[in-house]
Order: C-alpha cells, then structure tokens, then sequence
C-alpha cells in the first residue's frame, strides 16, 4: 500500500507538459515529433492555400461565364480578355478562341477537332495548377499516423528498458516513456486527420470544378 502511495505521489509530482515529454524524450522519439509537427504545419498551410485557390477560381469562373452567355458574340467577350488573366475557364477560352481564329480557314470539322483537342489540353494544364501538392495532404494523412506510432512503439521500448535497468516496476518509472510514446501518437493524429479531411474535399471541389471546365468546352465548341 505504501509503494503505491509513493508511486502515485511520486506520478502526481512529474512535469507531464508537453515541453518537458518533448525535452525528455531520446533522440528517435525528438525527430519522429519535429517530423510531425512540421508535416502537420505543412499540410495546414496548403490547407488554407487550397481554401483560397478553389474560393477564388470559382468566384472568377462564375463571372466570366456571366459575362460569356450576356456577350452578343464570343469575339465580343475574347477583346475584353487578356493573357494575364489568371481565372482558368478565361485561359481555356482564350486557348480555344486563339485556335480558332488561327485554324478559321479550314472546314468546320476539322477546325472543331483542332480547337476541342487545344482546350482539353489546355484544361489539362488548368487542373495540374489547382491540384499541385494536393497529393501531399494525401499523404501526411496515410503516413502520420504509422510515424506516430512508430515513435509509440520506440517510446515503450524505452520504458521497458527503464524497467531493466531500474528493477522498478512502479508507476513511478514507466509513466514518463509511456506518456512520450503516446504524446507521439496523439500528434500522428494530429497531423494525419486535418489532412485526410482536407484532402477529401478539395479532391471534390477539383473534380467539381473540372466538370465546370468541361462543360464550359463542350457549350463554347457547340456554339461554334
């Protein structure tokens, strides 16, 4: 009953925040947490880069195709654009608008295959721009999680050879290298869960948003 007691005195009296475990910690279990700090930084940072992107070229596209179906002609709208605009659906117009007029002399079908082949890659670029690093988040989701708990399992090992080397059993001894090797996992999580989220939703608005592209190509090749 005693040692118990002491035992639990003795946990009541450690310093378990998350400064101490960190400093306490040996060196495999210090680089598994910066890995994951920085990685759980990383991924809400392209977070909140992709909340924007996808905010604003959606924003953009919406106008332009405002301004697009009230245009009298789609020479009309192509002399209000320039190259410098940065909205894709304007970029993909404009693509499929510079081909036509250089191909204008040819049939229409074959001037339409030219200008649907031009604005599908066109639309190809457009999603490598809105889509970059978006894997990232994908995989600090899936590998998170693993490096957390590999720094779990190093952490009890450790323990156990606190234990060996002690010949203590006591709370005392074992709480500390316990506490490290879950810190580790809490903080895989930490990482790992923000990420899948984020991941999964900007997955969509892109495929949502690439839809848009493709039915803006298919309405402006039928048009003309």
């Amino acid at each position: 009953m005693d040692q118990v007691t002491t035992g639990a005195a003795a946990i009541a009296t450690t310093d378990f925040s998350i400064i101490t475990l960190f400093m306490r910690a040996d060196l495999i279990v210090k680089s598994v947490i910066i890995i994951l700090i920085v990685s759980s930084i990383y991924s809400w940072a392209l977070i909140f880069e992709k909340h924007k992107i996808f905010k604003k070229i959606n924003l953009t596209s919406n106008n332009f195709e405002k301004k697009f179906w009230d245009s009298k002609s789609a020479q009309e709208i192509y002399k209000k654009t320039t190259e410098k605009d940065e909205d894709p659906m304007t970029r993909v117009f404009r693509v499929g608008m510079d081909s036509l007029n250089e191909h204008k002399n040819r049939s229409a079908k074959e001037s339409n295959e030219i200008v649907k082949r031009m604005m599908d890659v066109a639309i190809d670029k457009e999603i490598e721009g809105y889509e970059k690093n978006l894997t990232i988040l994908a995989t600090i989701g899936s590998v998170a999680p693993f490096v957390g708990l590999f720094g779990t399992v190093w952490g009890i090992m450790n323990s156990f050879q606190s234990i060996a080397i002690s010949r203590n059993t006591s709370l005392a001894i074992v709480a500390p290298g316990i506490a490290e090797a879950l810190f580790a996992t809490a903080l895989g999580l930490l990482a790992a869960i923000p990420a899948v989220v984020a991941y999964n939703r900007y997955s969509n608005s892109s495929r949502l948003y690439t839809q848009k592209l493709e039915n803006f190509s298919r309405s402006f090749l039928t048009i003309i």
